[in-house]
């Protein structure tokens, strides 16, 4: 009734509280001004992607020097980094040394990093997750 005599739209804004929550408004300007804020809100979500950083069982000392430094960027804007590790041929002999060189490349990065998940093998490829530090 109040609604009609006003030329506005009667909105329930918590149809699932006791009692529900009505207010009095112009419907097409409310819609608007939800959709505003929801947009406003996703703008400021931040979204971490996983950024891969792929090293080799003989890589040299200053490659990984590069690898990690890479590796420090990518962290501190804010992303995960994935060390994936390959083996090939007669490199699957030498699963150890792969292990080694992850542990090397996340003791370079343990000042800015924390291991998310430990180097694991899956098939030819040794994978480890690193994250920031909080």
């Amino acid at each position: 009734m109040m609604a009609k005599e006003a030329e506005l739209d009667l909105i329930k804004i918590a149809p699932t509280a006791t009692p529900p929550v009505c207010k009095i408004a112009d419907y097409g300007k409310f819609r608007y001004e939800q959709t505003r804020r929801e947009k406003e809100a996703r703008k400021k979500q931040k979204i971490t992607e996983i950024k891969e950083i792929r090293l080799s069982p003989n890589i040299d000392d200053n490659d990984l020097n590069t690898k990690a430094n890479q590796a420090r960027k990518f962290l501190q804007h804010g992303d995960k980094v994935k060390a994936s590790l390959k083996f090939r041929g007669r490199e699957m002999a030498h699963m150890a040394n792969g292990k080694e060189i992850l542990d090397q490349f996340a003791a370079m990065l343990e000042d800015v990093a924390v291991v998310d998940k430990a180097a694991k093998l899956e098939g030819r490829n040794m994978i480890m997750f690193l994250t920031l530090k909080k």
